[in-house]
């Protein structure tokens, strides 16, 4: 099993103390998102997690407590976004971009570039983030992030409804092809100097002509890479254009406290803040504790099955 740690919020930043309790309970509970009354219990143990993948804009809390996983394998989704305090106003507010980009070295350093992936995630466009705009800021970032990492996914905004909502005030554009191809030629020439290569993320434009190919965030090659061994594991069904296997997510809708603006995964700020209000680290769910009640679904997790290598 690879357990996705998370999409739906950042469990480094504001959740390792929860999420280290729950590896050492050895199970978590996750509330379904379609229904709130409905929960699966998902075993965390290293005899059926094959690799755990960390997604991250802060990974500074749950650094300091790595050793505490030294039984997994892992890696890590860090996204580093050059946005102001008014699009990104919960990450700003409890660091500065350069103690971000410290940390993302740092994490580099212990654990090896190969297991840090950076994410210039999402792209958004206006009159004020333009493309010129995103060219300058791209590249001053790769310039303090390329010796610490191997690979940089990018994706495109999606406004979704509430997305729109959210975005109001920053007068976001919708990004046409023309525009995508645009910023992809540039990010290309960029990272060619840097010796990086970009990936993007779950886009059904083609930007093969400029070296970026469709990319995975839970990527069989690098968790193949990062666990040793080749291994069968089939295609997830996220969104349509996702290229990503299969995993199991423990994390939880509207509960990220980065109240990025561009976010799907909060429908609007205050419902985070309310809901890591009531978080309590020591229980089983990051919103509710459900240990006591009789689980109505224990997620099947097995090991993945591995390729037999050849002899010749």
């Amino acid at each position: 099993m690879i357990l996705s740690v998370s999409r739906r919020t950042d469990i480094p930043a504001f959740y390792s103390e929860w999420f280290f309790n729950r590896v050492k309970a050895g199970f978590a509970d996750v509330i379904n998102p379609f229904n709130a009354n409905k929960f699966s219990r998902v075993p965390i143990n290293p005899d059926i997690v094959d690799c755990i993948v960390f997604w991250t804009k802060d990974a500074a809390p749950l650094m300091e407590r790595l050793d505490e996983l030294k039984d997994y394998k892992y890696y890590f989704q860090f996204s580093v976004t050059p946005y102001d305090e008014e699009v990104e106003p919960g990450l700003l507010r409890s660091q500065t971009k350069k103690k971000i980009i410290r940390t993302f070295q740092t994490l580099s350093d212990k654990i090896g570039s190969d297991k840090v992936i950076w994410r210039y995630d999402p792209i958004i466009f206006s009159d004020i983030f333009n493309v010129d705009w995103h060219f300058a800021q791209f590249e001053f970032l790769m310039k303090h992030l390329a010796p610490y990492t191997k690979r940089c996914v990018i994706s495109f905004v999606d406004l979704y409804k509430k997305t729109q909502h959210n975005t109001k005030p920053l007068g976001l554009l919708e990004l046409d092809e023309k525009t995508m191809k645009e910023i992809a030629l540039g990010f290309s020439q960029i990272a060619e100097g840097y010796k990086i290569e970009i990936q993007s993320c779950a886009e059904k434009v083609d930007l093969a002509e400029f070296g970026i190919k469709h990319g995975s965030c839970i990527d069989k090659e690098i968790v193949e890479e990062v666990i040793g061994e080749k291994i069968k594991v089939k295609r997830d069904n996220q969104r349509p254009d996702c290229q990503c296997v299969d995993s199991v997510d423990i994390g939880g809708y509207d509960t990220c406290l980065h109240l990025c603006a561009y976010c799907y995964a909060n429908f609007r700020p205050q419902i985070a803040v309310n809901n890591h209000a009531k978080h309590n680290p020591m229980d089983s769910a990051l919103t509710h504790d459900f240990s006591g009640e009789k689980v109505p679904f224990i997620k099947k997790a097995v090991k993945l099955e591995r390729v037999q290598r050849g002899l010749f």
